[in-house]
């Protein structure tokens, strides 16, 4: 950023820093600038094509001209939109019956093998802007935080480098960038998300609970959904019988539905987790500084670099790291859950070992747009103890049975902890060992599961 701190504003009264800001922005918007648009598309992580960029100056005019303060996330569902329905392919009576026909079947697997109760409600079959608009609320309320941080520090740093005397203009300036600032930020959430659309299979894809029940409630429940045109497109990678691939998921997206609906807790706790990671980030303003004063409207790879990595995020504190400790935990137990009671109901198709496979490794790395939407909310969403945590629910299930394993969900006090998957046989031995003096977690679930008689039934 220019140093101004040389310049005579007693004799230079017409000095505004908002009105000379607005002047450069229109001057860029309407082509006189050195800056490439189809550069800056590319740093806010939008495609280069020109229908693209000529949307982003629109959005940019329109921002300048906001008399608002804060983000319009609108823009960011509408954007997501127009991406998801860029090639859409509405699926057929025959497909749609049978992937209907995959989720009753599906149901009727896991009542084999598992004891957590049934969803209430039907699963859906949705299209990809459907999962958008369904899907938008949550992603907003991740990305609000950060989005804030980088206008605060974008403030900051254009207060500090101002003279004292120009705070009421300075002032004018910094609403001026962060509506500026705002537009980009959601245009390129909603580029991710949209993105996003095209490459999830279903509700429960991403680990996170995205699709709330159709009542609205905030129970815990979640709705089970496969988007159709993606699956087909999941299966086309393999050489796998589609009929397999559609059982396969309808039952892994029917476990995942129904483990949220029977831990009430879980998605308030999970949101609660993320929510509490994303309050805690700051922007390092160091590194905004050096690349502001560094800025080359002819060479806007570094910036693009710092934006798409995260760079501009600062180190995450202590009390940051601690939930996101508990939330890598509770993703990895979930997760293995699903792997394993999906590996036991579907035992009748002769290829769910490699597509179980398929789905872990495509898990495990995610894609370009998952990475856009973990650098914007400023959280990796990737499960890091998969293998580990379904393998000691593995463990968990040959030695005490799925009843015992699945009442460890029925309250937060109850469910394994980091140090429970990283020794399986020390929580079995509290579970099963008659001698040992049982503790809170062990007569917790004697009351969830009866007494010894079977005189008291569970509790739903």
């Amino acid at each position: 950023m220019p140093d101004n701190s040389d310049r005579d504003f007693d004799r230079d009264d017409d000095f505004d820093p908002e009105d000379d800001l607005r002047e450069l922005l229109r001057g860029f918007l309407s082509g006189d600038s050195d800056i490439d648009p189809s550069k800056l598309a590319g740093v806010a992580g939008l495609p280069g094509d020109p229908a693209q960029i000529a949307q982003l100056m629109s959005k940019l005019q329109d921002a300048l001209q906001n008399s608002g303060d804060g983000i319009n996330w609108g823009l960011a569902l509408e954007q997501a939109k127009a991406v998801a329905g860029h090639q859409r392919t509405p699926s057929l009576p025959a497909e749609r019956s049978a992937l209907e026909q995959a989720f009753h079947v599906a149901a009727l697997w896991l009542d084999d093998v598992t004891f957590i109760s049934e969803i209430t409600s039907t699963p859906r079959l949705i299209s990809r802007t459907e999962w958008v608009t369904a899907t938008m609320p949550i992603w907003t309320q991740l990305a609000e935080p950060v989005a804030t941080s980088i206008a605060d520090a974008l403030t900051r740093v254009l207060h500090e480098q101002s003279p004292e005397d120009m705070g009421d203009m300075i002032a004018g300036a910094s609403k001026l960038m962060r509506n500026v600032g705002g537009t980009l930020f959601a245009m390129q959430l909603g580029q991710a998300v949209g993105q996003l659309s095209t490459e999830v299979v279903s509700g429960g894809d991403v680990g996170i609970p995205l699709l709330g029940g159709d009542d609205g409630s905030a129970d815990g429940a979640i709705q089970a959904a496969i988007i159709p045109q993606n699956l087909d497109a999941f299966g086309a990678g393999l050489d796998i019988e589609l009929e397999q691939v559609r059982l396969y998921l309808a039952v892994r997206e029917l476990a995942h539905a129904r483990l949220f609906r029977h831990a009430k807790w879980l998605r308030l706790q999970m949101l609660t987790s993320i929510t509490e990671i994303a309050r805690g980030i700051s922007i390092d303003t160091t590194r905004l500084e050096s690349l502001v004063e560094d800025f080359d409207p002819s060479n806007t790879e570094s910036l693009q670099r710092a934006v798409s990595q995260g760079e501009l995020l600062a180190p995450k504190n202590e009390q940051q790291l601690a939930a996101l400790a508990r939330l890598e935990t509770t993703l990895a137990l979930i997760e293995g859950w699903v792997d394993v009671v999906t590996a036991d109901a579907t035992t009748r198709l002769p290829k769910s070992g490699a597509i179980a496979e398929t789905v872990r490794r495509r898990r495990a790395s995610g894609g370009p747009a998952e990475s856009a939407i973990s650098t914007l909310v400023g959280l990796e969403l990737r499960p890091r103890r998969l293998r580990e945590a379904a393998a000691m629910w593995q463990q968990l299930t040959d030695a005490v049975g799925a009843e015992r394993r699945d009442a460890l969900w029925s309250h937060p006090d109850l469910i394994p902890s980091s140090e429970d998957i990283d020794d399986p046989a020390a929580l079995i031995a509290r579970i099963t060992n008659p001698d040992q003096e049982p503790d809170d977690v062990d007569r917790a679930i004697e009351e969830l599961l009866g007494d010894p008689d079977g005189d008291r039934p569970i509790e739903d």
